[in-house]
């Protein structure tokens, strides 16, 4: 399992950061863990063709984790003239919100004949399910996006992946992230507590906790960026657009 960060930015951009999207690779299907408005964008800086994907997990709703889904879908139509299927899954409310979002950037675009076949999944937080070759459980976590806000445990290909999606701290987390290989994490602060957010010294005191083999830290705001040169190396690594890790 290959994966590769296409964004790793909060929703204003910090430190010249992209909008949430990690890719991830396997012998079995090309999938990402959310699909913030910046990343048809970014996909393109690093090479990567969106018409390679076969599922879009989300974490919740909002733009800056699934707002570029109506571009991705106006270029497997107009640009690279996808072929093969793609599926979106995330929690309730899933495709009224992509339908709302196509409407308004893109009027009519519901009624488009497809060329290729896409559909949306929505999975109850809690639950565990299979899609594609990926067994998913989800967890609700602390955020307000107006629909279920959750964080996403991926197994497959021998490996398990974990992502926090945006929360504030929450005991949900700590099934998501137990003995897996690697498990995404958004930091937005450095310390303190940020209203539906995590700051770093709360992840560093519950570190073992979390019982994850490798913390990747993302979503990192202003403040946390400006202090990455405290972050525990031996435990902990900060994100940056464009990192390669072999999970």
């Amino acid at each position: 399992m290959k994966l590769r960060v296409v964004g790793c930015g909060d929703a204003f951009g910090a430190g010249g950061r992209s909008n949430t999207c990690f890719h991830v690779t396997t012998a079995a299907a090309v999938v990402t863990l959310d699909f913030g408005a910046s990343a048809p964008v970014a996909l393109n800086r690093f090479g990567l063709s969106s018409a390679d994907i076969d599922i879009i997990f989300l974490s919740h709703l909002h733009g800056d984790h699934f707002g570029g889904l109506p571009f991705l879908l106006l270029d497997g139509q107009f640009v690279n003239r996808r072929e093969k299927p793609l599926v979106i899954v995330g929690p309730p409310g899933t495709k009224a919100r992509v339908d709302a979002a196509m409407e308004v950037l893109f009027p009519s675009m519901g009624g488009t004949a497809w060329r290729f076949d896409w559909e949306v999944r929505e999975v109850e937080p809690g639950s565990t399910t299979w899609q594609g070759p990926f067994r998913l459980t989800t967890a609700e976590v602390v955020h307000f996006a107006g629909a279920p806000a959750t964080a996403l445990r991926l197994e497959g290909a021998g490996r398990v992946l974990a992502f926090s999606g945006d929360t504030e701290w929450t005991e949900a987390l700590l099934p998501i992230a137990r003995g897996a290989d690697l498990f995404i994490c958004e930091s937005f602060a450095f310390e303190g507590h940020p209203p539906g957010h995590l700051a770093y010294r709360t992840l560093e005191a519950r570190r073992a906790d979390l019982a994850a083999k490798r913390i990747l830290l993302t979503h990192m705001g202003d403040a946390m960026l400006a202090r990455c040169d405290e972050v525990d190396g031996a435990h902990f690594t900060a994100a940056e657009d464009g990192l390669v890790l072999d999970v």
